[in-house]
């Protein structure tokens, strides 16, 4: 279970600058913030600390952690830390049903979690920039691909294959032997093209191949690098 942050510590959560994120605070606070997943020290001089998406939502909310998929604490190297276990998750497709998979709050939760995203690689691309993915997605491709996607409104498949609509449609992102690579599954071509879409909008590069024996179409998407 995550540890929860001090009174201290939220605080100094509470006080980070709205619009960056940065924050400031004793070496300790800062350090037990880092550990907790909700602040990482900047890899570049002068090694200021700032809020992962996960800290942007206690400050936002003012509850407990609750670890999106980008809110693993970046370290010097813009590494997860180990300490933080992550509570939310993007769907990517082929899930039990859980309470709470869908609905307006689900939309909200994803949503907040692709913008700390877009927050984290601002903050840890030399150049600040938000259109191609960080050292985070690229150790973690099938969490952030599907996050993407998700985020953009695409239906993953349920237990059984299907939606939930019972059209039998819905996209799986599954690992790949593949160094870099995520295949993406739908059965419906233009579902499968508008993940495509998607994809590349959020900076993955996509090509679409077809399975050697069941002849279906997928998509095979690798983080874009410039």
């Amino acid at each position: 279970m995550a540890l929860s942050p001090t009174p201290a510590q939220r605080r100094v959560v509470a006080a980070a600058d709205p619009g960056t994120g940065r924050l400031r605070g004793t070496e300790a606070q800062l350090a037990g913030l880092v550990k907790r997943g909700l602040a990482f020290r900047h890899p570049r001089p002068p090694h200021d600390h700032f809020l992962t998406p996960a800290g942007h939502r206690i400050r936002e909310a003012g509850g407990e952690p609750e670890i999106p998929v980008a809110s693993a604490a970046a370290s010097q190297d813009v590494s997860p830390a180990p300490a933080a276990r992550e509570v939310f998750a993007a769907r990517v497709g082929g899930e039990p049903s859980v309470a709470g998979a869908a609905g307006d709050a689900r939309l909200r939760e994803v949503r907040g979690a692709w913008q700390g995203l877009l927050e984290l690689r601002r903050m840890t691309h030399p150049d600040g920039s938000t259109d191609r993915p960080c050292a985070w997605e690229r150790s973690h491709l099938v969490r952030a691909a599907a996050l993407a996607l998700e985020a953009a409104g695409h239906r993953p498949a349920g237990p059984d294959g299907g939606n939930g609509d019972g059209d039998g449609g819905g996209y799986r992102v599954r690992a790949t032997p593949q160094p870099e690579a995520v295949a993406v599954h739908e059965p419906d071509g233009a579902a499968l093209r508008a993940c495509a879409e998607t994809l590349e909008r959020a900076g993955w590069q996509v090509g679409e191949h077809t399975e050697p024996r069941s002849r279906a179409r997928y998509l095979l998407a690798s983080p874009r690098k410039v």
